[in-house]
């Protein structure tokens, strides 16, 4: 299983990110999701949101990852002013 994670230090606005999360749902052969980040094991939790696409195998992530749909996720999201997240792929064993 493969999985793409976005952590923003800033929670986004919660109107905004519906409108956004409508488009990451278009990422073929995924399923997203996205929610508050609640705190950490010990002191703040450095990221306050989180979204993540899941894939069921490299195949798929690698072809989603390709697709015009995961590129118009980040252009959607530089347009309506987002904050900069970090992104980083996983692979889940």
């Amino acid at each position: 299983m493969y999985r793409v994670i976005v952590l923003y230090e800033q929670e986004p606005d919660a109107a905004t990110y519906a409108e956004h999360a409508e488009v990451c749902k278009q990422v073929p052969s995924s399923v997203f999701r996205h929610g508050k980040i609640t705190g950490a094991p010990m002191g703040e939790a450095t990221h306050a949101y989180y979204a993540e696409w899941e894939f069921a195998d490299e195949n798929a992530f690698k072809t989603a990852t390709r697709s015009d749909e995961f590129m118009a996720t980040g252009k959607d999201a530089y347009k309506r002013g987002l904050p900069q997240p970090t992104v980083e792929f996983l692979e889940l064993s």
